[in-house]
């Protein structure tokens, strides 16, 4: 069985691949014909970015509860 921290760290890795997508999303929104298209996926993986990183602080034992 994996150990919380190890856990942690596959999110965050899963996280700093989101904010990769993110930064290729809001290019595209500069670069296209379409921006609407690029910003509503750039809100989109905001909100999981965020929720990834909550996950990845609660898996760390940093939870404010």
């Amino acid at each position: 069985m994996q150990s919380f921290d190890e856990l942690a760290d596959e999110v965050a890795s899963i996280e700093s691949r989101v904010s990769d997508a993110i930064y290729d999303a809001l290019r595209a929104q500069v670069n296209e014909d379409e921006p609407d298209n690029a910003k509503e996926l750039e809100r989109r993986l905001s909100k999981v970015r965020r929720s990834l990183q909550k996950a990845e602080s609660l898996l760390r034992g940093a939870s404010d509860d």
